[in-house]
């Protein structure tokens, strides 16, 4: 149970990621870097139950989120400040602020653990995302496998930009190749405190949407359709999720 296939879909899907999709569904059931498989699955059961909860709903119709208290309609399966992250990053990315982060922190979410825990969100909602836009019913959530974390923490990290370390793109390591191909963007940056983690999601991204070279390469077309037209796409879909990216 909760293997991602696409011979029954009903329309065409085409072969990268009938490959790559399956591949980043099932690794969130498996052990990360710094949360266990039992964990990860249960990120990934929030992040969909997150979608109707009352209190996330009331605070995201607020002038401030802030301004309203309660407690997040939850499966019970995971500590409070886990679970006020998966909400907010599901309801209401768009006003998160570095005091909220801090006090998520002292709440007891490693900067570790919410990293991971950001990568497993993000790949559930992209490919849940992708199976209901091509007509699908969701999958289901892979068992937990066997086995412990591994923990992994890059060398050449710094504070930067963001609320969590992120990877050095000044430094000239295998790492830095990896994730910065010919950029060190922000959204490249934003999950390297766990490489991991930004494996994952670059596995996913890329396949979904294109990767860094085919997306400056505009004498050619990777895609059905074309460069400007994915972009118009984009730049919609970001303008209604209140992206500012």
């Amino acid at each position: 149970m909760g293997n991602l296939s696409f011979d029954a879909a009903p329309v065409p899907v085409r072969d990268d990621i009938a490959e790559v999709l399956p591949r980043v569904w099932a690794q969130i059931g498996e052990p990360g870097s710094w949360l266990t498989a039992e964990q990860r699955v249960a990120i990934a059961a929030e992040t969909r139950n997150a979608a109707d909860c009352d209190l996330c709903e009331r605070r995201k119709e607020a002038l401030s989120p802030y301004s309203i208290d309660g407690e997040h309609d939850h499966l019970g399966e995971l500590p409070n400040a886990w679970i006020e992250v998966i909400h907010r990053i599901i309801s209401d990315p768009g006003r998160l602020t570095e005091q909220w982060f801090r006090q998520v922190s002292d709440d007891g979410i490693a900067a570790t653990e919410y990293v991971e825990l950001l990568g497993v969100v993000v790949c559930v909602v992209g490919i849940d995302t992708y199976c209901r836009g091509i007509g699908m019913e969701a999958v289901t959530i892979p068992a937990a496998k066997a086995g412990a974390p591994t923990p992994d923490t890059p060398e050449q990290l710094i504070p930067a930009l963001a609320w969590v370390p992120t990877l050095d793109p000044d430094f000239d390591g295998p790492l830095q190749k990896e994730f910065y191909p010919g950029s060190a963007a922000n959204i490249r940056r934003a999950l390297t405190y766990v490489p991991a983690t930004a494996r994952s999601f670059w596995q996913m991204a890329n396949t979904l949407y294109m990767n860094g070279a085919q997306m400056r390469d505009f004498e050619n077309e990777y895609r059905a359709i074309t460069h400007a037209q994915i972009e118009l796409v984009a730049g919609r879909v970001s303008a209604i999720n209140q992206c500012v990216y």
